[in-house]
């Protein structure tokens, strides 16, 4: 059995009220008892209170309400309406970010000490080539409207810092310290050689670019050596990509095997003091340069020309090149193959237009050689008038 109070004996109305009002202390309470069976139907009816309308409202009624409403008003979040603490930081925030933004607009155009021009990518840029025209207009500027102190040239952005390149190597010199000993160089090429490696920075057609500069010395805040995994047209001369990285990052190649790198910071590295690098905002439109198939070759005549480009087209392929590949042995490759043929071809399917005539240009200078003909993904090269005249006089 439970005991529950009996209902009140005066006027009743047909409202129902979500808490005890402090009124309910008028009603005369007589305990009774109710059969648990009972005490299903008992909750299910509505409660009723007395109607006190007609009697003034006590003094305890009034301060309770009183603090509620208070209490209500002054709470921090009131769910019925939005926070109005939020709504005001929110604002600061704004003003914040205001104040932030003139901040760094007052300090543009940037100014960088990078002892060297800046171009889009330093290992496949040849400076010495001067374009015959340009795709877009020379003042639109990779790195933004008003944000470079140097101006752009349509390829590059010179420095108009005279350099010193005493001073340079010194800097260097003191920056990578004393040479890293055996059992060094060891353990940090058994900690970054693997292909899961976390600080891996990807070299592409690109070559080493401008803004890759960037993403080394980010890896060096927490690394002491990045890994540096090259693809592509660039791996046809890996001599070449190791100077730039070395030159233009200050640091130090510790171990080669292939196409993977390892480019050491140097003991004295500083992340605090790290150069000021400009970011290019977007890859700017290639030049134009000089036609690179003469209909001609040089020491040809169109007919002999021409046979050529039959026999070319004709002969087995010396090797099939595959998009992104690693291209590291093809030089050695075609340097021994001219030595027993005087046309050689080089299948390039899938590869692109673009790299074929990208490889074609790494090809003339570094055989040296003479390409003679691009059709179908396919690259016809010349070994040359001076070899053949060397053979008819042996």
């Amino acid at each position: 059995m439970t005991w529950l109070p009996s209902p009140c004996t005066a006027k009743t109305t047909s409202y129902e009220v979500p808490f005890f009002s402090p009124s309910l202390q008028d009603c005369n309470f007589q305990p009774t008892l109710v059969e648990p069976s009972k005490m299903a139907i008992h909750f299910r009816t509505r409660i009723k209170f007395p109607d006190h309308s007609n009697q003034k409202s006590s003094g305890y009624f009034l301060s309770i309400c009183r603090f509620f409403s208070k209490s209500l008003s002054e709470t921090p979040y009131d769910p019925p309406f939005s926070p109005v603490s939020k709504l005001q930081k929110a604002k600061k925030k704004k003003i914040q970010d205001g104040n932030s933004n003139s901040i760094k607009n007052s300090t543009l155009p940037l100014h960088s000490d990078l002892p060297f021009d800046f171009f889009y990518s330093y290992s496949e840029t040849n400076p010495s080539v001067n374009p015959i025209g340009y795709r877009e207009s020379p003042k639109f500027s990779p790195f933004g409207p008003g944000r470079l102190d140097r101006k752009w040239t349509g390829t590059s952005a010179p420095s108009e810092v005279e350099v010193k390149i005493n001073e340079v190597l010194e800097e260097r010199k003191r920056i990578l310290g004393d040479p890293l000993s055996e059992e060094e160089v060891a353990e940090l090429v058994e900690q970054y050689r693997h292909n899961n490696c976390s600080r891996q920075i990807n070299l592409g057609k690109g070559g080493v670019t401008h803004n890759m500069l960037d993403d080394i010395h980010n890896h060096w805040r927490r690394a002491e050596a990045v890994r540096i995994k090259c693809l592509g047209v660039p791996t046809l001369d890996m001599n070449n990509i190791c100077f730039h990285l070395e030159d233009k990052s200050g640091g130090k190649i510790i171990y080669r095997h292939i196409n993977i790198l390892l480019l050491y910071r140097g003991r004295n590295y500083n992340p605090a003091n790290r150069p000021t690098i400009p970011l290019m905002l977007w890859k700017p439109y290639a030049p134009i340069y000089p036609k690179l198939v003469k209909n001609v070759a040089d020491g040809l005549s169109f007919e002999e020309t021409k046979e050529m480009r039959g026999r070319g087209l004709n002969s087995p392929p010396l090797m099939k090149l595959t998009r992104n590949g690693v291209y590291v042995n093809v030089v050695e490759r075609v340097r021994e193959a001219f030595g027993f043929e005087e046309v050689v071809r080089l299948d390039c399917t899938h590869v692109g237009s673009s790299d074929c005539k990208r490889i074609g240009v790494k090809l003339r200078d570094l055989v040296p050689c003479v390409p003679i003909l691009f059709k179908d993904e396919q690259i016809i090269l010349w070994r040359g008038k001076r070899d053949r005249e060397e053979d008819v006089n042996s």
